[in-house]
């Protein structure tokens, strides 16, 4: 280790101190919890300056952890007592499918009481085998700064991930008030992601760079790895060299300027049509950072099976999972592009593959444009995403709910700017309003917009009041139609020509959410006219306190299914 890596310092302290020193000296500014657990930490966290943000459930603790992960490039760090650690392991989810780093510390009843039915407890264990990298059983004070730093190394390491510490006691006060001469190190490559940038073999990125070269309809489609690597601008870089067209998932998407002609938009399922067809016509797939999972490839159609695949990842199990590789890259996204950019001639540019791939973009645009200037009320969703779109400032950061809120902002909001950030849910409706709380903790001087639906608000409507008490500002915008949107066509088609009550699946009843959030203190929008958006978008922005837009859409607005190849 260089002697600028860790940085020591030693002496006799407790284990709430310690734990309080070590996330300081990592950087983390704020931590998410629902009482009662480790308070003399909490305690001195607030002595060091670091927020602790009370919140209404465990599950929107571990959102919020997740949210500020993703926004600080950190881990984030969330808390319960032993009875909230199922809630905490439910909220862990999105965060491991999603691979961002959140440290969940939960309360375990002492030995003496294990299989003896002591109260509110059960075996945690199982309860995070499935959605953490590291889980380990804290049980004397003299484990605690081995454990802690291990824990702090799995989250940020390779791919990123959650991961669990279970303390003894039950609040965990026999950990804290424990003293020992216990250094408190921290190790600079893991304070921010991605800790370490491996390098591929010289020979796999000459071969790499020789079928991107030769190949006549490549395509690059960037991940979440990409975004986590920042290999935006080496991206765009061999992108241009080679006038090859680029599509992203909904966790790359912004790893080019969306109004680049070269970039497609998101491809998968939660796609546009075009970026869907170009990939599908790609003579070469290059995956920067892609787990190439099914919501990416439309169910593992987009590319075709047999397509060549070269691929980039920093997990080397991730090569070949999906789509065998041509050639597999073990490395950093951002070296490892800057490794064949230094390799590759520029070519005339644009090819007329890329020209066929622009023409395909601007036909899905003009098919768009009516929707996206409507005036028709109920507001049309595209109407909404153009106004937010507008609205976004330069260095503004939007959230993303799971279901049509990702598929509405992830096709129909570019992000043009380099500073300006998209986030979505990895999968778990109802993630958006409190990821979004996050974010903001995150990056408090940056505007933060939350697109969510009425059935996500409600998940977690509870931390408007969190959101208040706590002075986090974001921006809320509520796709108001009053129903689980996404679900109907489903569930007509379940029904077909029976008879029965198939609304009673998927409707809500009509809510004004914008009289909600004044009776919780913040700031109440209700938007029924598309005129009133900019505006309204506008102040809500400029307010100081928490805003929520409530806009009216209606039932039967809907988006186009995924094309696939026949």
């Amino acid at each position: 280790m260089r002697p600028n890596e860790a940085k020591e310092q030693a002496g006799k302290i407790t284990g709430a101190r310690f734990m309080a020193e070590t996330l300081k000296g990592y950087g983390i500014t704020h931590v998410f919890f629902v009482e009662a657990i480790l308070r003399y930490t909490l305690k001195e966290l607030e002595a060091l300056g670091i927020r602790r943000v009370l919140t209404h459930s465990e599950k929107a603790a571990a959102y919020m952890a997740d949210g500020y992960a993703r926004a600080s490039r950190k881990f984030g760090v969330c808390m319960s007592q032993s009875v909230g650690a199922a809630n905490i392991a439910s909220g862990l989810q999105d965060a491991f499918l999603g691979a961002s780093p959140v440290i969940a510390l939960t309360g375990r009843a002492l030995p003496i009481a294990q299989h003896r039915h002591a109260y509110q407890e059960i075996d945690h264990a199982p309860l995070f085998d499935a959605v953490t990298k590291f889980k380990a059983l804290v049980e004397t004070p003299d484990q605690l700064p081995y454990l802690l730093r291990q824990a702090i190394r799995e989250a940020m390491s390779g791919t990123p991930g959650p991961v669990h510490l279970d303390v003894m006691d039950l609040r965990g006060e026999t950990l804290e008030r424990a003293e020992g001469d216990w250094p408190v190190v921290i190790e600079e490559p893991f304070t921010h992601l991605p800790p370490f940038r491996p390098e591929p073999e010289a020979r796999r990125v000459d071969r790499a760079v020789e079928l991107l070269t030769s190949a006549e309809r490549p395509v690059i489609v960037a991940g979440g790895g990409a975004t986590v690597s920042q290999a935006g601008p080496e991206i765009l870089k061999l992108a241009q060299m080679l006038s090859i067209p680029v599509a992203t998932s909904l966790n790359g998407k912004g790893s080019i300027p969306e109004d680049h002609p070269l970039s497609l938009g998101v491809v998968g399922v939660y796609s546009r049509w075009c970026a869907n067809r170009i990939v599908a016509e790609a003579d070469l797939v290059f995956f920067v950072g892609s787990r190439t999972g099914d919501l990416v490839t439309n169910a593992w159609r987009v590319p075709k099976p047999g397509t060549p695949v070269i691929q980039i990842d920093i997990h080397p199990a991730e090569l070949g999972r999906s789509y065998p590789n041509a050639v597999a890259l073990f490395g950093d996204a951002k070296i490892t592009l800057q490794r064949m950019i230094s390799r590759i001639k520029p070519k005339a540019s644009p090819t007329p593959w890329a020209k066929h791939a622009q023409e395909l973009v601007q036909r899905w645009w003009e098919e768009v444009e009516p929707f996206s200037t409507s005036s028709q009320s109920p507001i049309r969703p595209e109407r909404l995403c153009r106004e937010i779109a507008q609205a976004l400032p330069p260095d503004g950061i939007l959230v993303a709910d799971t279901g049509l809120s990702a598929i509405w902002t992830g096709t129909l909001v570019p992000i043009t700017q380099p500073s300006q950030r998209y986030i979505r849910c990895a999968g778990s409706l109802g993630w958006g309003f409190p990821g979004a709380l996050g974010v903001k903790c995150a990056l408090p001087d940056r505007a933060v917009i939350c697109f969510t639906g009425d059935g996500g608000f409600f998940y977690h409507l509870s931390e408007l009041e969190t959101a208040r008490r706590c002075g986090i500002h974001t921006v809320t915008v509520i796709n108001n139609n009053h129903c689980l949107r996404q679900c109907m066509e489903n569930v007509h088609r379940v029904y077909g020509e029976d008879p029965g009550k198939r609304e009673e699946l998927y409707d809500f009843r009509e809510v004004n959410f914008a009289k909600i959030a004044e009776e919780m203190g913040c700031v109440g929008f209700r938007v029924e006219e598309a005129d009133q958006l900019a505006p309204v978008l506008q102040r809500a922005l400029k307010v100081d306190a928490p805003a929520v837009v409530d806009v009216v859409t209606a039932v039967d607005y809907t988006i186009a299914r995924p094309w696939a190849p026949m």
